[in-house]
């Protein structure tokens, strides 16, 4: 579908890369991966055709549409969500304008055994079969489920898109390019403004979507879940691993081992050269061997090795007092501005847990944060412990950094100790590496000073951790660094955040905020999803209700029950697990039949209706849209047996 060849971009000396050829073939899901400023969002814009290579060509074919999701994007505020969202169908409705248009012509015609006629016949066919194919007649229930799955509610619909904060906008930007079921959807950090359940929704909506999709993001779990190829930008370029993220690391891992091989092999040549250089310089009787070594020298193109990985790098929180044995203890904590944001509000942590917050964005994870920060007012009662010292960690704290200091004097300003010889490595595992040290705050981007912000907090005396979405501008190799060092932390930590594979392992319990009220679940955030699925039906009753014809698409997911959940409770519907997998995978196998056999009555169709004579007939017109129409639902039912197939498993 995007065939690139001998792609080289350059800013200043350097290239980004070179020499890049890959293609992007139909139904592809492309992880782009590479360290910060390797280039991914550039070679984004160059797919899309938004930007110019220096050099190299991308070859796209006329007909091949591509949505572009960008990180950042100018937003209209003169519409209502709803408005907004229905831009998605601007073609659609030119479409039907002209499919329109086309059949009153036929209506008025007589001359039906001429050629004109039967040109008008074809284009009229051709128009409608691309009328019905873009599925135009569902447009304003695929317009709601989008919404929906994205973390609308339906009363949002009318509101305007200006009472909406900005990640809100570019989920109706995310909405409107997935409805313009383009050909291959380009997508740069797609979960940064999704919750949880959101980019649940989004991962099941690409794996059953007919696009290609090639995406930047450093949510391990969603790429994952959603990728089966990896593109990474190293050293100037662009290598193809046709595996998904994972197994990528394992492949990178022992790649770069045979890369320190090789460059030490060849550290050791040229040092044998240069020996012999410089041993039989002054030799007449050695000259023609010495320049043949210089010129053997001159030859020699350097290895490179992948960037330092300092995963391993290990930090630990300096010292602190110990505080007391409940840090935070709510009662009947209320907050409300024009509306309640929550009400009953009852907890309690404990000293050493890891808890995180979850729940949609707006619900008030954000803030009950101030609450416990004392920023702002509220209801009830809520206690800080004895002897609790607070660390927090905001998207704002990024602003009082001192903007006269370099990168290198902000760390040093409050490393204590050892720890004060290692600021080097710990910079570089958070990309400031180098040169990077030494730039002073005021010229850092957003997400540099966010990563800075990170590092002081590492590095201050705190017992009680309150960290509020750390890991948006953090690339994954940082998010492990981060990740380690609150496991090893001996005090308290909460967790506002939507990265599912950062709190797995980390967190202890779940705090889920929604409808005003907050919910605890013991257990990891595996847990608490797990937990979550049998709200909509019990594990297996999808399964049961397609294998005896009963199955419809899936109604909206009913609010949780209030009160706390226990998390060995996700697996009370476990039982005859290898039976239930079975049957599952028949179903699977079932709807996917199914699928295909529609495909090809929907195929025959279009060669039948591709003929003159049958254009006006409607009764193939009627089949087609019937089958069509029933392959979606198909397709539906099939994204939910795969869902729950993968959740049994």
């Amino acid at each position: 579908m995007i065939s690139v060849e001998g792609l080289k971009v350059e800013f200043g000396t350097k290239p980004l890369f070179q020499d890049a050829s890959f293609v992007v073939n139909d139904r592809d899901r492309i992880a782009l991966v590479g360290k910060n400023g390797a280039g991914k969002s550039t070679l984004l814009k160059i797919l899309c055709g938004q930007q110019r290579p220096t050099a190299g060509t991308v070859a796209v074919p006329t007909d091949t549409t591509i949505g572009y999701l960008p990180q950042v994007m100018k937003l209209q505020d003169n519409t209502t969500v709803r408005e907004e969202t229905q831009k998605a169908f601007a073609n659609i409705a030119d479409l039907k304008a002209r499919v329109d248009r086309l059949e009153r012509q036929m209506s008025e015609r007589t001359d039906y055994e001429s050629d004109d006629y039967m040109q008008l016949v074809e284009r009229y066919t051709t128009e409608h079969e691309r009328y019905l194919m873009m599925g135009a007649e569902n447009r304003e229930a695929e317009l709601e489920r989008t919404l929906v799955g994205l973390g609308f509610l339906r009363t949002d619909f009318e509101r305007p898109t200006s009472e909406f904060s900005g990640g809100w906008r570019m989920r109706i930007e995310l909405a409107k390019i997935l409805l313009e079921k383009p050909d291959v959807l380009l997508l740069d950090e797609p979960t940064n403004h999704l919750d949880i359940e959101s980019i649940q929704w989004l991962e099941q909506f690409l794996a059953t979507s007919a696009s290609a999709v090639v995406l930047v993001s450093h949510d391990r779990a969603f790429i994952n879940n959603v990728t089966n190829r990896t593109l990474e930008i190293s050293c100037g370029r662009i290598v193809d691993y046709r595996v998904k993220y994972d197994e990528f690391v394992t492949l990178r891992k022992e790649r770069r081992e045979q890369q320190l091989r090789a460059y030490e092999n060849q550290q050791k040549e040229i040092a044998d050269m240069k020996a012999f250089i410089e041993r039989f310089r002054y030799k007449a009787t050695k000259a023609v061997q010495v320049q043949q070594k210089v010129k053997q020298l001159e030859k020699i193109v350097p290895i490179e090795v992948d960037q330092v990985d300092n995963s391993a790098l290990h930090l630990k929180f300096p010292p602190c007092l110990r505080s007391g044995d409940y840090p935070v203890i709510c009662d009947e904590v209320r907050k409300a501005y024009n509306h309640v944001v929550f009400d009953h509000v009852n907890l309690t942590i404990k000293r050493g847990e890891k808890v995180a917050f979850v729940g949609k964005n707006g619900e008030g994870k954000s803030t009950l944060v101030k609450c416990i920060m004392g920023e702002i007012p509220f209801d009830g009662s809520l206690k800080v412990g004895h002897n609790v010292q607070i660390g927090y960690f905001a998207q704002n704290q990024a602003q009082l950094l001192d903007e006269s200091l370099t990168v290198f004097q902000t760390i040093d300003n409050v490393a204590k100790g050892d720890i004060r010889l290692r600021i080097n490595d710990i910079l570089g595992a958070f990309m400031f590496g180098g040169e990077e040290s030494d730039k002073k705050v005021k010229v850092l981007s957003g997400g540099e000073r966010s990563r800075l912000a990170m590092i002081r907090l590492l590095l201050e005396p705190v017992n009680l951790l309150i960290l509020d979405e750390p890991t948006n501008h953090l690339d994954m190799q940082s998010k492990d660094v981060l990740k380690e060092a609150i496991r090893a932390f001996d005090g308290t930590a909460i967790i506002v955040s939507h990265d599912r594979e950062f709190l797995d392992g980390l967190v202890t319990k779940v705090y889920e905020f929604g409808g005003g009220r907050v919910r605890e679940y013991l257990g990891g955030i595996y847990d608490f999803l797990r937990s979550k699925a049998p709200q909509a039906a019990p594990v297996g009753a999808t399964i049961d209700a397609f294998l005896t014809g009963t199955l419809k698409p899936a109604p909206k997911t009913k609010e949780a029950p209030s009160g706390a959940v226990g998390g060995a409770s996700s697996y009370a519907e476990h039982k005859e697990q290898q039976k239930r997998i079975a049957r599952a995978e028949k179903a699977v196998k079932a709807s996917e039949q199914k699928i295909e056999q529609m495909e090809a009555r929907l195929k025959e169709l279009d060669e039948l209706l591709m003929v003159p004579e049958n254009a006006s007939d409607m009764t193939l017109v009627t089949e087609y849209t019937d089958t069509k129409c029933a392959l979606d639902e198909e397709m539906e039912r099939w994204g939910q047996l795969s869902e729950e197939l993968e959740m049994l498993k």
